[in-house]
């Protein structure tokens, strides 16, 4: 690749055939219309199915702007290449607050005690916590997050689209300034997002890195899936000679190396409840420790730490397209798993699999995400074409 450079090589138009697209389309009508059906059948677990789902995708979302942030941030020239399909994660998240809006506004006990009155009337500990976990500020709480990333998302992500126009270098330095801003806004913002969320289903117990914990699986799964659509682009020519093998390895290497950071932190918040031995903090895991919900505790700990860990060691795992595909296929499967299991005992202590329901709300949220990426990446180009730091990215070369 070394007489390569930007001016013989350019990116294909991503097109999506008629036929996936009218898939999607059918993908999103038939998994809400299950959806309804649901709510119509069994109202409060088809709330729990909608909050799986909605989570998921809103993880796939910020990680794509995070990890954009991230790249800005660092300067890096290896990654530009393929930015843009991070960008087109990112273009879901003014759908994180449409799609939210119906959790914060309808919800209300179906998923969490403490909006209901009566509940709170009678048990000390939600009355000390009213003034944080009460409807009002639930809203404006979630208002101001999915805000602020709508904010940052259009305002990052345009300074890129705004260079593929005119080349301007200062467009760089401008993403540059705002990337480092999201960054802090983004470790308290998804914190408490997954607080308000998740945590408080079971409103009782806390855990101080609940936050730190769902931000680790969103950024695991989040590259799993940019890797896949890195794949998908390298074995279909759309980028030849611009997003190549050396990308998708370096891709695989940040996706091992987060599989450990989830592990740890995963570990880090059991040692400490299992060591201090609170009853306040032991009934999240007394709850996960019994019946069917054991099993799916070990098999988190088995496919999305030990056999994601193993299988992506050697370097050749990582530049094999057909094995690095099923790895992280068995990633973004066990991030909606570990979702399922922070949720679903909340609904039921004895083991809820899966039904209809979910899969119904999956299917929907699917069909939406993947029109609204696919769109993205149609309209734009396939990768920053303007950008300084381009020529690095073409010469990318992975040494070990």
């Amino acid at each position: 690749m070394s007489g390569l450079n930007i001016e013989n090589v350019s990116p294909q138009k991503f097109k999506l055939g008629n036929t996936a697209n009218m898939a999607m389309m059918a993908m999103a009508g038939l998994g809400f219309a299950l959806l309804v059906l649901g709510f119509i059948v069994n109202h409060e677990r088809a709330w729990h199915a909608y909050l799986v789902s909605f989570f998921y995708f809103t993880c796939m979302a910020m990680g794509g702007l995070f990890f954009t942030a991230i790249q800005h941030v660092a300067s890096a020239g290896w990654s530009v290449n393929v930015r843009r399909l991070a960008e087109a994660l990112a273009s879901f998240i003014p759908f994180v607050f449409v799609l939210g809006l119906p959790i914060v506004i309808f919800a209300g006990k179906d998923l969490y005690l403490w909006l209901n009155a009566d509940e709170v009337a009678k048990d000390a500990i939600l009355q000390g916590k009213a003034a944080y976990l009460n409807k009002t500020f639930f809203i404006i709480r979630f208002a101001i997050f999915a805000g602020a990333w709508i904010l940052f998302s259009k305002k990052i992500v345009g300074f890129s689209l705004s260079q593929d126009n005119d080349g301007k270098d200062s467009w760089t330095v401008c993403a540059l300034k705002w990337s480092v801003a999201f960054l802090l806004v983004f470790a308290l913002s998804f914190s408490f997002f997954s607080v308000d969320f998740l945590m408080s289903l079971e409103p009782h117990w806390f855990s101080t890195i609940f936050g730190v914990y769902c931000f680790a699986g969103l950024f695991q799964s989040s590259l799993a899936l940019l890797t896949l659509m890195a794949l998908y682009v390298v074995q279909n020519g759309l980028a030849k000679g611009l997003v190549t093998i050396e990308h998708v390895h370096d891709l695989g290497k940040l996706t091992k190396g987060f599989t450990v950071f989830w592990a740890y932190i995963a570990f880090s918040q059991f040692m400490l409840i299992w060591y201090a031995n609170l009853p306040e903090e032991t009934i999240f895991y007394i709850d996960r420790s019994h019946g069917g919900w054991l099993y799916i505790s070990l098999a988190l700990l088995v496919f999305r730490f030990i056999v994601p860990f193993l299988a992506l060691l050697p370097r050749w795992a990582k530049r094999t397209p057909a094995h690095l595909t099923a790895v992280c296929i068995l990633i973004l499967v066990m991030e909606y798993v570990d979702i399922y299991w922070l949720v679903y005992p909340n609904y039921s202590h004895e083991y809820v699999a899966f039904s209809w329901m979910e899969i119904g709300a999956f299917v929907g949220f699917l069909g939406v995400f993947g029109i609204i990426v696919t769109r993205f990446l149609g309209q734009h180009n396939l990768i920053p074409i303007k950008d300084p730091r381009r020529e690095e990215s073409i010469h990318h070369h992975v040494t070990y």
